[in-house]
């Protein structure tokens, strides 16, 4: 049975389950919603204020001390994931952190990105130092790219698109595409058609299809169908992989506690469904747990879909 951590981390978190990564052990790189997009679709709420300023926003030499210490105690995933809470590639120093990962263990690194700056070339220097790189791809044109993703000015689709594409020729390792679908934005098969085309000019190892079944920052979006998406799959090549958890499911086993729902919950807003199933707990386990936390005021719920979701307050 795998532990979470229980020492308390600033930068760090997980170990997250995850159905792509497995374990995923979290780096976060950036204060909370500092990004250059404002994503409809975004489960952690709208960017207050879009940026594409790149700076040192966390010090990275305590960020490279935590993971040494979690090494020390004997931390264990599967992968380790440059996320969180916003842009990753914001942080002027992000390749140290991939390289210090490499220099000290034989886990693989992932960097999750919009890709809004790939189109700078000290970006895809660094990004490339990573094993995977995971790219947003989920409009067709400008119009729909600023409706879906909300940029600043300067970013733009055929910006991000180049970006990829030059990624694509300097890099050796896995790009897999992200498109998340939304009814009534980008859900249409003649819209699919052309998200597809321009993956298949990115050449990625892979292409993922998501959806809204977390709450997004737009409260008016509501998820696509498992059924819809799989027949979307369908008109990417290769065939695009439907990784939307609509019953979030996970392989591995967590001892539950306070810090593990926390670390599930601080970046993935879950129901007691999703904790009962990443933890391997009976339901009314979770939902203890869960209650305890709201009592005390450190996670809230949300409704969606006659769903009740928790998240970190």
């Amino acid at each position: 049975m795998l532990m979470t951590m229980k020492k308390k981390y600033k930068y760090l978190f997980g170990p997250v389950p995850s159905r792509r990564l497995g374990l995923s052990l979290g780096v976060d790189l950036v204060p909370l919603k500092t990004c250059s997009m404002d994503c409809v679709f975004c489960q952690l709420g709208h960017t207050r204020k879009t940026t594409t300023e790149r700076r040192e926003y966390v010090p990275t030499e305590e960020v490279l001390a935590e993971i040494a210490d979690w090494l020390a105690q004997g931390g264990k995933s599967d992968v380790v994931t440059l996320s969180g809470g916003g842009e990753p590639t914001l942080h002027s120093r992000f390749g140290e952190v991939l390289d210090f990962v490499k220099s000290k263990t034989n886990h693989p690194t992932v960097l999750l990105s919009n890709g809004s700056l790939l189109y700078l070339p000290e970006v895809r220097r660094d990004a490339a130092r990573a094993d995977i790189v995971k790219i947003t791809l989920s409009a067709w044109d400008e119009e729909s790219f600023r409706k879906i993703h909300r940029p600043q000015p300067e970013i733009t689709f055929l910006r991000l698109v180049e970006g990829a594409c030059a990624l694509r020729g300097e890099f050796t390792g896995q790009i897999w595409l992200e498109v998340f679908v939304i009814p009534g934005i980008n859900a249409q098969p003649d819209q699919i058609k052309q998200i597809a085309g321009f993956a298949a000019k990115i050449r990625p190892d892979k292409v993922h299809l998501n959806t809204a079944v977390r709450p997004a920052a737009d409260k008016t979006i509501r998820p696509v169908s498992r059924e819809e998406l799989e027949k979307l799959a369908g008109l990417f090549n290769p065939r695009a992989e439907v990784i939307a958890s609509f019953a979030a499911q996970s392989d591995h086993s967590l001892v539950l506690h306070e810090g593990a729902i926390l670390s599930l919950l601080r970046f993935h807003q879950c129901t007691a469904e999703n904790i009962s199933r990443m933890c391997n707990i009976p339901h009314a386990e979770a939902q203890k747990y869960l209650d305890d936390l709201k009592d005390r005021g450190i996670i809230r719920t949300e409704i969606h879909d006659g769903a009740t979701w928790y998240t970190v307050n």
